[in-house]
């Protein structure tokens, strides 16, 4: 995916955001704090990174301005209202700052925390899958949980696979 316009690529990331919130939406509120190993992002520590580096990572670097992200704890937000909120609110502000994005500056380097130069509009594409990174995370979790999660694309595999045809010989 190249990135020339910044509104069809904002159309596209609503849609990857509608789907994690989705399942963020399926956390139940009491294991919001869970983690599967002691040390480990919690489900609420997942959903708070997300929204974290968003805005105080990506956001900042397209605009030439170094990271100030510090972390993805309950200092942040507790509770799976005031989560949900940092998460809605940490998105609106940095569509924002990308919906600002001129053409010129999608195809000009930036530089990533690590110090490499990196074209912005993939410095962005980088955004869409670190969250997918995470959404897939939090599905193990919930999995692990046995809470029920729904298929991304509407069919479970298992699903896709009574409905496709034989394999040809």
């Amino acid at each position: 995916m190249v990135i020339n316009q910044i509104e069809p690529f904002l159309e596209y990331y609503e849609r990857v955001r509608e789907r994690t919130r989705k399942l963020v939406l399926l956390i139940p509120p009491e294991l919001l704090e869970w983690t599967y190993k002691s040390g480990r992002f919690t489900l609420g520590d997942q959903v708070r990174h997300i929204a974290a580096i968003e805005r105080w990572l990506y956001a900042e670097t397209v605009q030439g301005r170094p990271s100030q992200y510090t972390g993805c704890g309950t200092d942040l937000a507790s509770g799976m209202t005031d989560t949900l909120a940092y998460f809605d609110e940490m998105h609106q502000q940095s569509v924002a700052v990308f919906n600002t994005l001129t053409p010129d500056q999608l195809q000009a380097k930036i530089q990533t925390p690590g110090g490499q130069p990196i074209t912005c509009w993939k410095w962005l594409r980088a955004l869409v899958e670190h969250e997918i990174h995470h959404r897939g995370q939090m599905y193990m979790y919930l999995s692990m949980l046995n809470v029920k999660t729904p298929p991304i694309y509407g069919l479970t595999s298992e699903e896709v696979a009574n409905l496709s045809a034989p394999l040809a010989p």
